[in-house]
């Protein structure tokens, strides 16, 4: 088969097309003709020698991907070979074929094509397992979403307005807000022009929120903190904005708030199966009802996965950028 290969950690023009040895489904896996996969910022690290794969796990990048089913393991019940899905990876997506436990399968759902379906899995699977099954949002609470325009943030205001949350997000500029807004959004904040804390509080009477999601890390954590309303939750799953910072614990504890901190690929294999159950029961019946919809910015030919993370690195995009075979 082929796939896009890493020779050397460096920029974009590190991602290669080459061939490279097909994977076999081992006990309790499938073997999965890939249509498509999406680009993950994990993936941007992972080109930068930043993020390696899990011990076992693929050495080309992809956090998930679409296709049909070519092959079963030992092991396996209740897929069949031709199945049309989508699937959570711990890498191998930029390729032709990937190994995929049986535990990280999703059918594609029904209205969706197979390649708009692998903008689903790594979202749907991330903001379910943080937003409700970490952070408990429950209706009527203020949910802030940084980064609304992102593939994580689009499916997190959909969701959380699903189930009766006010939404507030962040995102940088009026285009990317109005499309925020456009999926439901209550509160917009133009993070380059408005300090968030401040517009929160003015927008919830000076509550805050009662969770917030967050992918920026230590430069926001005192404001998120800040930001939280008493007894809110604060769910960290990205770091773009640094490792290391001070926190007040005399505010946190005046809150009675709670920090949580999550990352999905080096989980263990129960836990991934476990919350790829709860998107199958909770999210795609939402999806197949046309409640929550795939945010697709683009497809591009994976032999173009350098030019898909010029873009991701831009932060032009709104949704998903996609690699399609």
């Amino acid at each position: 088969m082929h796939a896009i290969t890493i020779d050397q950690p460096g920029g974009p023009e590190a991602l290669v097309w080459a061939e490279a040895p097909d994977p076999v489904a081992g006990e309790g896996e499938v073997l999965v003709d890939v249509a498509a996969s999406a680009v993950n910022r994990a993936d941007l690290l992972q080109r930068q020698g930043f993020y390696d794969p899990p011990p076992g796990a693929s050495p080309h990048p992809g956090l998930e991907c679409s296709g049909r089913i070519s092959a079963v393991g030992p092991g396996v019940s209740g897929w069949a070979v031709g199945d049309e899905v989508c699937a959570l990876l711990s890498g191998g997506g930029y390729a032709q074929k990937v190994a995929v436990p049986a535990g990280q399968l999703l059918p594609v759902p029904a209205g969706v094509d197979l390649v708009t379906a692998a903008a689903l899995p790594e979202v749907a699977c991330t903001v379910w397992s943080n937003l409700f099954m970490v952070a408990h949002v429950r209706p009527g609470e203020t949910v802030l979403v940084h980064g609304g325009s992102s593939g994580i943030g689009t499916m997190a205001i959909q969701l959380a307005k699903a189930v009766g949350a006010t939404v507030a997000v962040t995102a940088g500029g009026p285009e990317k807000l109005a499309r925020c807004k456009e999926l439901g959004a209550d509160v917009l904040i133009d993070y380059r022009e408005q300090d968030f804390v401040a517009e929160l509080k003015a927008a919830t009477g000076g509550a805050g929120a009662d969770v917030i999601l967050d992918i920026i890390g230590a430069k926001y954590l005192a404001r998120n903190v800040d930001a939280l309303a008493v007894n809110g939750r604060l769910v960290v799953i990205g770091m773009q904005g640094g490792v290391k910072a001070e926190l007040n614990l005399a505010t946190l504890l005046a809150k009675r708030a709670a920090i949580a901190a999550t990352t999905l690929r080096a989980r263990p294999l129960r836990e991934k199966a476990a919350i790829v159950a709860a998107v199958r029961e909770h999210v795609w019946p939402l999806v197949e009802a046309a409640r929550v919809k795939p945010v697709v910015h683009s497809v591009l030919p994976m032999q173009e996965a350098a030019e898909a993370h010029r873009l991701v690195e831009s932060s032009t995009h709104v949704g998903k950028v996609l690699l399609a075979l």
